[in-house]
């Protein structure tokens, strides 16, 4: 497994990282137990999960993740072992969530410090290495949605407020680092900029989606990233499994979150079918599985810290850990390319 640095911090986390969406939801706490362990035993030190989880968001199933990751880490011995990372929920409005702290979830201190304690206490720990901002707690484009209008939302908090609560519980000792997920260049450049001129935290990561499908963070976040080494922690890497190869020519695996539950409807558009078609011809070309070849591609950007993998049965995440030993040569890559140019971020 290959390690890379997180941001500015000294912590190595590993090339793939275990996202656990999942947990409480598709999979049982077995389930769950079974994939931390064999993420454990490949070298995969990077665990990732939040206090929205599990998905689709409800109030049953609300922390059910953290509950699950939490009784893993009590079984002993394992928690120096992973960087752990956590998220806050941002404005509950975005989702129609309204169940998180009776739906005030914005990111202002009183909100950080409460979710914290929370998910520590799910988690069975007393830190939490990389705490990340969900989504951003302002009006802007996040979560697939285009066509920004800008206009200034009263329940927005500024960036100040929450850079200084994340500063207070790293001096609590209850975060190590903060980082950012679901954000704009223009949020990044924000959060750095108060870093580096008024001498707050500076974060050290963002989370935002990246797959052949939407490589849309090479727009304007990339250069953001290797430039102030806000490295990528990519998810959707699989764009909820359309680029697997198992919904092609309109396959429809009744399993599948894309089939169960339509709010998971972000990669089936017409010109995403079409491009994943195109993708899985340049796998069967060169012999590739077309899982581990797109998971290949995201591992190799050079504004990529981790890849976080998900998966629902243990033969998927061993599929997917695989990815690691696989580099793509020039020649797969400027087809994936070609494929791009041809049909650039059909699913944004």
């Amino acid at each position: 497994m290959e390690y890379r640095h997180l941001g500015r911090t000294g912590i190595k986390v590993s090339a793939i990282g275990l996202g656990t969406m999942t947990f409480g939801e598709q999979n049982t706490e077995a389930d769950g137990h079974q994939q931390l362990d064999y993420a454990l035993e490949q070298g995969i030190n990077l665990i990732d999960t939040a206090e929205l989880y599990s998905v689709p968001p409800r109030p049953e199933t609300y922390g059910a993740t953290e509950r699950i990751v939490g009784s893993w880490l009590a079984q002993g011995g394992r928690r120096d072992k992973v960087v752990l990372a956590t998220k806050i929920a941002g404005p509950g409005a975005v989702l129609g969530v309204k169940h998180i702290r009776g739906g005030s979830n914005v990111l202002d201190r009183a909100n950080l410090f409460a979710a914290v304690d929370a998910s520590l206490q799910r988690l069975q720990t007393d830190y939490i290495d990389l705490y990340q901002l969900h989504w951003p707690s302002r009006p802007t484009n996040f979560f697939g949605k285009l066509d920004y209008q800008h206009h200034d939302a009263p329940q927005a908090v500024v960036i100040e407020e929450t850079l200084d609560a994340l500063a207070e519980l790293v001096r609590a000792g209850k975060v190590r680092h903060a980082g950012l997920s679901n954000e704009t260049p223009w949020g990044v450049h924000r959060y750095v900029q108060l870093a580096e001129t008024t001498d707050r935290l500076r974060v050290a990561s963002i989370q935002n989606p990246y797959s052949l499908l939407n490589r849309s963070f090479e727009i304007g976040l990339a250069e953001m990233a290797i430039r102030e080494d806000v490295g990528l922690l990519a998810y959707s890497p699989l764009a909820f499994g359309m680029l697997s190869g198992k919904f092609l020519n309109g396959a429809r695996p009744p399993e599948s979150r894309i089939v169960r539950w339509s709010r998971f409807a972000r990669y089936t558009n017409p010109q995403g079918e079409r491009a994943t078609a195109a993708y899985a011809e340049v796998a069967h070309k060169h012999g590739l599985d077309m899982s581990q070849m797109s998971l290949a591609f995201v591992r190799q950007q050079p504004f990529v810290t981790s890849v976080l993998l998900g998966a629902t049965t243990m033969a998927q995440l061993a599929t997917n850990v695989g990815s690691a030993a696989v580099t793509l040569d020039a020649q797969v890559l400027a087809e994936l390319d070609a494929v791009h140019r041809s049909q650039p971020n059909p699913c944004p």
